[in-house]
């Protein structure tokens, strides 16, 4: 995500901002902090919170932590029907995203799409809740507020490199209105892929990302 934390407030009209003096962020991984955008009672919000949903039960059976889970699915699963109203979800910006191709070798080879090369602004469609968990041994039992994002059936674009599947991508304000504030029958329609022509590969290989910008 390297746009600035006042992009990302601009595109979506976020009236408060509680991230801080937000650094780039040329790399974010699982358990790791990132800005989403909420629906707050007084208007839009540019929070931080930690990438990883509560997991459900099934998948803590003789496990002593939660790492979370990043990406989200299967929206008919009881676990997670209790995070699909508009109070519980959120927009994750993003200016691009990599999937891993296979190699012949079995290697695997880091590729990068956005929505063009210049890397705009876009939104994974997300759901986030506060939970107290043990994330970490040696952190200990904690409270935070965690979020994933959801995710579908790949386009032809990303189906080339990762066939299982592509993150929701939010690309119009009516979309983000409607995912921020809309009952979930209004909104569960924006589970679906991207046009094969709205992404494209940007690099492949060591990440070479542009420096963040307002």
């Amino acid at each position: 995500m390297t746009k600035g934390q006042a992009a990302i407030r601009e595109i979506v009209g976020a009236t408060t901002d509680r991230t801080g003096n937000l650094s780039p962020l040329p790399a974010i991984f699982p358990d790791q902090s990132a800005p989403v955008v909420r629906q707050a009672s007084d208007g839009r919000e540019l929070a931080m919170m930690r990438w990883g949903m509560p997991s459900p039960a099934f998948a803590l059976k003789g496990r002593k932590i939660d790492p979370g889970v990043t990406n989200v699915r299967n929206l008919g699963s009881a676990h997670w029907r209790r995070w699909l109203g508009p109070e519980h979800r959120c927009l994750v910006p993003f200016t691009s995203f990599t999937e891993y191709r296979v190699e012949a070798d079995r290697s695997r080879t880091p590729v990068w799409f956005a929505r063009g090369e210049a890397r705009p602004l876009a939104f994974f469609a997300g759901i986030w809740t506060e939970w107290t968990s043990v994330r970490k041994v040696k952190e200990g039992e904690v409270t935070a507020e965690l979020y994933g994002f959801l995710t579908t059936e790949a386009n032809e674009t990303v189906g080339a490199i990762h066939p299982k599947a592509m993150p929701v991508i939010l690309t119009e304000p009516e979309e983000w209105e409607t995912w921020l504030t809309a009952p979930f029958d209004a909104a569960k329609h924006l589970q679906r892929p991207l046009p094969d022509e709205a992404l494209e590969i940007v690099a492949e290989g060591e990440r070479q990302d542009p420096g963040p910008s307002a």
